[in-house]
This record gives structure tokens, sequence and C-alpha cells, in this order.
């Protein structure tokens, strides 16, 4: 009974994987011997660097093997690196010098080397444990597992966090040219079906009047008053468009005095307090306006709060905004408020979004952004004739 207890399913795995270690590592050894040897050797001809940067290809998928053998039976999760880049039109000299200095396969290789001894070893004292000293095969078992699992996150595991860095920004760049995408057929569409069809009903209007100008002039004037609204009807739109773009108060003014003018049109009563020291860039700036208008959107529509708060400030390198409101809570970042995509909006950028909606409330959404410090050597914009600088800091 204290020997099936002592060996359960999880030394199992052990014994097995540390007993394939020798045909493996034989295996993996003399491969990379073979490569090393006939790749170095012939490297003075034209065949030798191809053939070693063949050799070196075929050592990833060894690596791949071993993650995938270390995954199944020792239990750990070595993330795969990133595959080889790809320049098109790079052509074969391009390709054969990104192998040739790939740090997975060199260390693939390195791997192949140390395999043997260790392999050796761990069979031997593991078949020695099955035969003669299986009361303590759990814990030699464990031992030599560690030290494998060790050896497989040291030397086949990504180079470093740089591989999934990479692979983050790879992501991050798609969202962004999504997003940017998106923000185009927005502008179309709104100018399309908005302002644009006021324009060409002016023109009509205008036109007919023209008409109807010594025929009827009471008719005629009265087609131009109409025109006259449809043409302030037109400017609120194009207004509320290059609103939606970037306001001309975030410019002008700084976030400070844009964040009062967005609570302004919520339809809860908000407080801004905004404590920075300096005004960050013109792309952090803007994002940081567009995330508290969004969530100030979510606020109007589905929060049915009564008081609502923007707090935005600085510590160290972060850029931090608090919104806050007293509503029913329950939000969800896929709840389809919008909230999936901005919390993606801001990975793009190195930011992040934090969401506290308990059922009945409150809810708080926390948002990061790196700081980013204004060119000090750009010239700021000259304020309007008659008017000084704006303050730093403006009452919410």
């Amino acid at each position: 009974m204290t020997a099936r207890i002592a060996f359960d399913r999880h030394v199992r795995k052990e014994v097995a994987h540390l007993l394939a270690n020798l045909p493996l590592a034989l295996l993996g050894f003399v491969y990379v011997v073979l490569m090393v040897a006939v790749g170095a050797g012939l490297s003075v001809t034209v065949v030798g660097l191809p053939l070693l940067a063949a050799g070196l290809v075929g050592a990833r998928r060894l690596g791949r093997v071993e993650r995938a053998r270390a995954r199944a039976l020792l239990g750990i999760r070595v993330e795969e690196p990133s595959p080889l880049p790809h320049r098109p039109g790079g052509g074969f000299f391009a390709w054969l010098w990104t192998v040739l200095k790939d740090s997975v396969a060199w260390r693939t290789v390195l791997y192949g080397f140390v395999r043997l001894p260790w392999g050796v070893l761990t069979f031997v004292v593991t078949l020695v444990g099955l035969v003669a000293l299986w009361p303590v095969l759990p814990y030699v078992a464990r031992l030599l597992g560690n030290a494998d699992r060790a050896m497989v996150r040291g030397l086949l595991s990504p180079s470093d966090g740089l591989e999934r860095r990479i692979a983050e920004l790879e992501s991050d760049r798609g969202v962004v040219v999504d997003t940017a995408a998106a923000d185009l057929r927005r502008i179309e569409r709104d100018l399309h079906d908005g302002a644009q069809a006021r324009l060409v009903a002016l023109a009509m209007g205008l036109g007919l009047a023209k008409e109807k100008l010594l025929e009827d002039p009471e008719a005629a004037a009265a087609m131009v008053d109409e025109a006259h609204g449809e043409v302030k009807l037109a400017l609120q739109e194009l207004r509320d468009l290059a609103r939606g773009i970037h306001p001309a108060i975030l410019t002008d003014r700084g976030l400070d005095a844009a964040l009062s003018s967005v609570a302004s049109r919520c339809t809860v009563p908000v407080t801004v307090e905004v404590d920075l020291p300096e005004r960050p860039t013109e792309a952090i700036e803007g994002i940081a306006y567009f995330t508290v208008s969004e969530l100030l959107q979510n606020v109007s529509k589905h929060s049915r709060a009564r008081a609502a708060a923007v707090d935005v400030w600085r510590a160290d390198d972060r850029l931090l905004i608090q919104v806050s409101d007293d509503g029913r809570g329950g939000a969800r970042l896929a709840g389809g408020t919008g909230m999936a995509g901005l919390a993606e909006r801001l990975g793009a950028v190195d930011g992040l979004l934090v969401l506290e909606s308990p059922a009945g409330g409150p809810t708080t959404v926390t948002a990061e952004l790196p700081w980013r410090r204004r060119d000090a050597a750009r010239p700021a914009a000259r304020p309007p004739a008659g008017q000084g600088h704006a303050p730093a800091r403006q009452g919410g």
C-alpha cells in the first residue's frame, strides 16, 4: 500500500521522463555533433554555412520536441519561441544570416551537448532506484525532475522577455491599425450621412431660391432662411465631428479644461480633479481625453448614477485616470459597453484598464497610461489675443 501511494501519477511521469532521457539525449547529441562538425568543417566551402543553417533549423525542431515532452511528463509550461522572422524579398543570404544568429537554435545545440552525460546519470540512478532503492525513488525522481525542469527553462525557453514583448507589440500594432481604420470609417460615415447630406440639400435649396428670386421673392426669402438654418446645423455637426477627432480645447488649454468640458455634457453631475505638474505628450493626452470621454458616456447611458467623479494624476512614470460613479454597477469588460475595445486601445500603448463594478455599485474604472514628457524645447502655442496662458490647474 505504501509503495502504491508513493508512486502516484506524477512520480510515474517523472520516472518515465528520466528513463527516456538517455535514448533521446543520445540521438540529440549525435545530431548536434554531426551538424556542427560537418557545418564547421565545410564552412570554407560554398555548402558549409547553408548546411549549418539547415542543421540549426533542425535543432529548433528538436527543441520543440523536448518542450512538448517536458509539458507532458514534467508538467511545466514553457512558451514556444517566436518563429524566425521572414522578410519578403530579403533573399537567401538574409535568411542565412537570420538562421546563423538565431540564439534559440544555438541554445538548443548546447542543450544537446550537455544532455548526454545528464541522460546517462539520470538513467542509471533511476534504474537503480527501481531495482534496489524504490522506497526513496519518489524523492530522487522529484529531485532529478526539478533539475530537468530548470534545464528546460534555462536552455529551451524563449531568449528572455524580449521575444514575448515582440509578440505583444506585434499584436498591439494590429490593434492600433484596426482602431485607426475603424476611426477613419466612422469619420467618413459621419461626413457622408451628416454634414455632406446637409450641404447637398443646402445647395439644392439655394439653387431653387435663386430660380424663384425674381418670380416669387417672398418664397425665395423663405427658402434662403431655411438654408441659413441648414448651414447652422451643418456647422454644428462639423464642430462635433472635429471634437471627436481632436478637440481644440485640449490643444489650447490642456487636459483639465478639456475634461471639464466633457463632464459638462454628461447627464450625471461630474466632479473633475486633475493634478498634473506638466502636460504629457499630445498622444498620451489625447488617449486620456478619449478614455474619460468614453467612460463618461457609459456613465450617462448605463449607470443610472446620481454623481460621478474623474481624477487624473501622475505617479512616477504612469498617468493614472480614475472614473467612479454611484450607479447600479454590474459593468463587465465584455458587457457590450465598449470596455473591451477601450482596454485593447490602452493595451496597445502599454496601458492598463482595471474595472471594479460589483452588482449594486459603486463602479470604479482605473486606467493607466505611460507618462511621456512633452518636449520642452517645442514652442508652446500662443494664446489668443487678450488672454494669458491657462492656469496649470483649474477647478473641476
